[in-house]
């Protein structure tokens, strides 16, 4: 399909900066298929919902990924900028680098200040291979848990470009930009939908009978990148890694067979879920990583109902959820939403989406 099918107009302003106070007060537009979009908050999910249905989150746990350094080479330093995007192994990562170009496999990259030691001030690590679009495979010197330990020394929180662009980051982000029940770190970019709920309204939704089940899926950086293909069968998909345990696994195959329904709250939990479905419907026991590209035509197996938040113009996120509700539905939400004021990206408003009827 062509990529300019998926484009809109979207005024800066509606942009969010910062999140809504508290996280579910921000506005949910309820869109069916064929209808016109309604109007709710986030706290009103429980009404939304019905006994027996299931809420699927992603735990992921945002890391700080960005990082701001030097490279070295024959003596020789250059200002660096780094944002890893999904683990090897426990001492490896591919990353994207502002200036990948002018990197060389076997440079030395030192991330933190001075000459501190690894742990309290600096981390190093060397290039190890060169990809496309700026992609670099990065050998840190230290692994697994002083890795973490360093991270959280060195590195900053890597908003979207579309929010970093306006304003720096602070130590509110830390907070704002991490759901309240994240727990497997990994995630280079949160699972936004997930930003909107709090204690209270978790607690509204099991006293409503719905269920809530985790799954995992480390969200990459790759998921910040526009296509700039013409056509969507010429974009690639970065993989991200992910696990749906076996236990979750039966559970909401379990809600399926007793009548409910499977509502994913978030792209990444729907993405995760449909890599993890077979043919026939059932959702199987999965871990690795996936590349899954969905666009208008894909059948849906896994969900049956999605939350999410308001994407950009001409993304793989607006694809995904044109093909869930219909591109036509979509187009006539997102001009209410500007029209009406909502707020957009991954600070910004959420959806409640329920599938296109054909």
């Amino acid at each position: 399909m062509r990529v300019d099918l998926f484009d809109f107009d979207l005024p800066e302003e509606r942009i969010a900066l910062r999140p809504a106070s508290p996280r579910d007060a921000a506005r949910l537009m309820v869109v069916e298929p064929g209808g016109k979009p309604s109007d709710r908050l986030v706290r009103d999910l429980p009404d939304l919902l019905e006994p027996g249905d299931a809420l699927v989150f992603n735990d992921t746990r945002v890391i700080p990924a960005q990082l701001e350094g030097v490279r070295i080479r024959d003596g020789q330093s250059a200002g660096i900028g780094i944002t890893l995007h999904m683990r090897m192994s426990g001492h490896e990562w591919l990353a994207f680098a502002r200036g990948a170009k002018k990197l060389r496999i076997g440079d030395r990259l030192q991330f933190g200040h001075g000459g501190a030691t690894c742990l309290v001030g600096a981390l190093n690590a060397t290039v190890r291979e060169k990809g496309e679009g700026g992609e670099v495979a990065l050998a840190f010197d230290l692994s697994d848990a002083a890795l973490d330990e360093a991270l959280v020394a060195v590195g900053q929180v890597p908003l979207p470009p579309y929010i970093g662009l306006k304003r720096p980051t602070d130590e509110r982000d830390r907070d704002d930009y991490q759901t309240i029940y994240a727990r497997e770190d990994g995630a280079v970019a949160a699972p936004t939908a997930g930003l909107h709920f709090t204690p209270e309204l978790l607690d509204r939704l099991e006293k409503r009978g719905v269920d809530r089940h985790f799954v995992t899926l480390h969200v990459g950086a790759g998921t910040f990148l526009p296509v700039k293909a013409d056509d969507t069968a010429d974009h690639r998909m970065h993989s991200e890694r992910g696990t749906v345990s076996a236990a979750t696994a039966e559970a909401l195959n379990a809600v399926r067979a007793r009548g409910g329904r499977i509502v994913c709250v978030g792209t990444t939990s729907l993405r995760l879920l449909e890599s993890a479905c077979d043919e026939g419907g059932v959702i199987q026991p999965w871990q690795g990583a996936t590349d899954i590209f969905i666009t208008p035509g894909y059948r849906f197996r896994a969900c049956d109902g999605l939350m999410t938040n308001f994407h950009l113009p001409k993304s793989t996120l607006f694809m995904l959820v044109s093909a869930f509700s219909g591109l036509q539905t979509m187009q006539a939400a997102y001009a209410h939403a500007v029209a009406s004021g909502y707020r957009f990206y991954s600070y910004g408003d959420a959806s409640l989406l329920w599938p296109r009827n054909d």
